[in-house]
């Protein structure tokens, strides 16, 4: 018996782009599905996708307007799938895209987690992606740590490992996804289909990474929970503490330049990440990691305050 799928669309506004990833889903020629909806508290109205959603016997549901983290966990709560597929309300699927994703899976149960491949398009026209924005497969920590190289249109993954990790931080208005597979990816390998069955729309001005100057405020957020409370081997502290001291090197630099009083904050973020660096793991860093835990909050503070 095939597995049922819940895919999970978070929806603010944007009504007919909306319309066109759900048509994409309802298009789907795998079965079961369910498709859940979450208004994230839209203020335009969305009465035709609603009629439409409800008219096939899948589900349209309401919150107030909490961010898209809280939308998918909403809609994962709800769901009753043991796999779960995202798909963001200005993407779009080919009709291929679950029943392919599900074969994968069941021909390679080793992979709790999987995605595909993606055509761009930007402004109307499609665009080729640049080799630092290649798709995570295998083992893919060390890329994550880099950028966020996993899609949520493109992913699937098991419900017990989404529910295993905590989800998404509700806290994150922004980077909500490269936290995520941060978490993920120093225990489980991603699955990889090379066929293009999402078509990422970008370059509109509602886009979510246009709401966020400084994104690497955010990452450095995530991995510093990361560091802080995750499992990591030796090699894999070392790499993240690398990569932190990296971007916080960056934004001090940064506010150097733009002389707005965030100065001494990431001065001192970036020398405890310098010495993060040479220290070989947690047990170790005790000091630094107090130190770390009373900057994480104002860091998270500063990002969504900019």
């Amino acid at each position: 018996m095939s597995p049922l799928v819940s895919v999970i669309i978070p929806a603010y506004n944007r009504p007919e782009m909306l319309k066109r990833a759900v048509e994409s889903v309802l298009s789907q020629d795998y079965s079961p599905f369910e498709l859940l909806v979450i208004n994230d508290g839209s203020t335009e109205p969305l009465n035709e996708i609603q009629s439409l959603i409800e008219s096939t016997d899948h589900r349209l549901l309401f919150q107030n307007h909490k961010g898209v983290s809280a939308a998918r966990n909403h809609g994962v709560r709800e769901a009753k799938g043991e796999w779960i597929a995202f798909l963001d309300s200005d993407d779009m699927w080919d009709p291929k895209k679950l029943s392919t994703q599900v074969r994968f899976h069941i021909e390679h149960s080793q992979f709790q987690l999987s995605q595909c491949e993606e055509i761009w398009i930007r402004n109307g026209k499609r665009v080729n992606k640049r080799n630092i924005h290649a798709m995570a497969r295998g083992y893919a920590f060390e890329d994550s740590l880099r950028h966020c190289c996993i899609s949520p249109s493109s992913v699937m993954l098991s419900r017990k490992l989404f529910e295993s990790v905590g989800g998404f931080d509700e806290q994150m208005p922004v980077c909500e996804d490269y936290d995520l597979w941060l978490r993920i990816t120093p225990h489980y390998d991603v699955g990889y289909i090379e066929l293009p069955f999402v078509t990422k729309h970008g370059g509109h001005d509602d886009q979510l990474s246009k709401s966020q100057p400084a994104m690497d405020r955010f990452r450095i957020y995530a991995i510093a929970k990361l560091l802080l409370y995750g499992e990591l081997s030796e090699e894999q502290w070392g790499a993240a503490c690398r990569e932190m001291n990296e971007k916080a090197q960056i934004l001090f630099v940064g506010a150097q330049k733009r002389q707005n009083g965030e100065v001494e904050f990431y001065r001192t973020l970036f020398e405890v990440s310098q010495q993060l660096v040479g220290v070989s793991n947690k047990e170790a860093a005790t000091g630094l990691l107090q130190m770390l835990a009373e900057r994480n909050t104002f860091l998270l503070q500063a990002a969504q305050s900019s």
